[in-house]
């Protein structure tokens, strides 16, 4: 992954300025919502970009080592390779950027990517997800394990009560904490968004995570009520470019919950596009966090190949 962000200072000044205009926001949502996506031609080359920016994920309860050995395979082969020789594509080394699973889980996905022969980064949830509601010397040290048993990015979760109460101090001092358990593993802080409040909140708790040193700021866990939304992504999108214009320091970016089909995944990648540029348009800024995303884009690349949807038998699940 890119240069660490380092964080700053925490700058309550800057915060308490924040006010985000909400019918703005709305429009600009909904002019990404109208849009067209990408044209045919063009239609395969971008899914297969969406699947490089992938977090390949599995949080569920019923997890077992052989899911996560399958997940794992499909990360490291996410499209039939003969769909990917006719769009010669087949050797380019095609995988998703990560696998994300619960810290329990960690040594299973590192064992697998490894017989697996790829070099994968491992991500894991931790801090008490979902909720983040456990004490903090439990959540730091399920952070350290995760990264004793291999994982190299860590998806932390706030607690949410320190935004609603207004407790940036707390929030920022929780954070730093979490980027010192990571050590070498990169950081990435889950903002919650659909239980922060308003979009205000969400600005401020984004500027918070990045002054803390987070190295990307997501936007849910994917079991809140509501998860990924274009309202939230572009509050988030534009403090991490005035973090950037302020400080320098380029922070990622990761959409996860409710994002299952390629459509979608096309209009995430335009809106990034569109309000930071070509250069987040890399696993090391942009990923996207889902679990059933892939086996849509798998679909519509069969499409494209072929003419017609496939049956459920052509294309397995991971």
């Amino acid at each position: 992954m890119s240069a660490r962000n380092r964080g700053t200072e925490l700058d309550l000044s800057w915060i308490s300025k924040i006010q985000v205009n909400q019918p703005a926001v709305l429009r600009r949502a909904e002019q990404i919502q109208a849009r067209r996506t990408v044209k045919k031609e063009w239609q395969a080359a971008w899914l297969l970009k969406a699947v490089t920016f992938i977090d390949l994920t599995t949080l569920s309860g019923d997890d077992t080592s052989s899911n996560i050995q399958r997940l794992c395979y499909k990360a490291k082969y996410p499209v039939r390779e003969d769909l990917l020789k006719t769009l010669n594509m087949h050797d380019k080394g095609l995988t998703t950027a990560a696998v994300c699973v619960y810290p329990a889980r960690v040594c299973d996905a590192v064992r697998a990517l490894k017989a697996a022969g790829c070099t994968i980064p491992v991500a894991s949830v931790a801090t008490g997800f979902p909720a983040g509601q456990t004490h903090l010397k439990t959540r730091l040290e399920e952070i350290r394990l995760a990264v004793e048993d291999g994982a190299t990015e860590i998806d932390v979760v706030i607690n949410r009560t320190l935004v609603l109460t207004g407790q940036w101090e707390a929030l920022y001092d929780e954070i730093r904490q979490f980027r010192k358990a990571c050590g070498e593993a990169h950081l990435k802080t889950i903002l919650a968004t659909g239980e922060l409040g308003s979009l205000t909140n969400v600005y401020k708790a984004s500027m918070i995570a990045m002054m803390a040193g987070s190295d990307f700021i997501k936007t849910s866990t994917g079991k809140e009520t509501v998860n990924a939304t274009f309202p939230v992504a572009i509050v988030m999108l534009r403090a991490i470019r005035d973090f950037f214009w302020k400080t320098g320091n380029k922070v990622g970016f990761k959409p996860a919950g409710g994002i299952r089909s390629a459509k979608d995944s096309l209009a995430w990648l335009s809106l990034v596009k569109e309000e930071l540029g070509d250069e987040w348009l890399t696993p090391d800024l942009f990923r996207i966090g889902a679990s059933t995303l892939l086996s849509d884009i798998e679909r519509q690349i069969y499409h494209h190949v072929t003419g017609r949807y496939a049956a459920y038998h052509d294309l397995p699940m991971s």
